[in-house]
């Protein structure tokens, strides 16, 4: 018997081995590789594409959505599952926009997950009923109103990657840009969206499914509140 041969993608090494550890007990099913990044994925499918790549959305760097897109347009015939723990807004909207054939979030159960592995290599595509509530009946064709339509997918990286925290000195050196770059998209970002801080940024994202760092935007909008006071 052929076994699905399965790439893992996720910066996370806990989540990596804990899949393929997972898998490692099904008769059909064999991890081949394991990368951290976005840009490891591309190196290593250049060698050996694999029949099913389980894609984190959420890495820094080249990150899930791009890598997914660049991944499709090179090698059309690849077979992505995304996998996020957001179920609702941006990710899973763009993930399936960019040709994902599955989507399942990290609370998936074990079961579902080998279920949407199979059902993708057997040509079908598959998305968490979590997720699926939350699109509508039929997410693939989801088009939405989510604010964040309006950038383009670097300005949706740079924003993941903003709201993550990271510095613009730090996301230059991830994507390789010049930091001017990376200022001058932060500008255009705000501008779209008519915010004017990084605070009313992170607000929104969590508002709209871009991050799940819900826990923090009370705090973020109290801060928010004291700072138009202050202003």
């Amino acid at each position: 018997m052929n076994l699905i041969s399965i790439l893992l993608v996720d910066d996370h090494e806990l989540v990596r081995c804990g899949i393929a550890r997972l898998i490692a007990d099904q008769p059909d099913m064999k991890v081949i590789g394991e990368v951290s990044s976005g840009e490891e994925a591309l190196q290593f499918i250049f060698h050996s594409l694999p029949a099913i790549i389980i894609m984190d959305a959420g890495m820094p760097g080249m990150g899930g959505i791009e890598t997914t897109r660049v991944i499709l347009d090179q090698f059309p015939s690849a077979r992505v599952i995304a996998m996020s723990s957001v179920a609702s807004g941006v990710i899973p909207a763009q993930m399936l926009r960019v040709g994902a054939q599955a989507f399942i979030t990290k609370r998936s159960g074990v079961g579902e997950m080998l279920k949407a592995i199979r059902l993708v290599h057997s040509g079908q595509r598959y998305v968490t009923p979590q997720v699926a509530t939350q699109m509508g009946l039929d997410p693939f064709n989801q088009r939405g109103d989510s604010i964040f339509d309006k950038l383009s997918r670097r300005e949706i990286q740079i924003s993941q990657m903003l709201t993550d925290g990271k510095k613009v000195s730090q996301i230059a050196d991830l994507l390789k840009l010049n930091p001017k770059t990376v200022y001058s998209y932060r500008y255009r970002i705000f501008e779209k969206l008519g915010i004017r801080s990084d605070v009313e940024l992170t607000i929104l994202a969590v508002k709209y499914g871009l991050t799940d760092n819900r826990g923090e935007l009370e705090q973020l909008s109290a801060l928010q509140s004291k700072l138009s006071e202050v202003v």
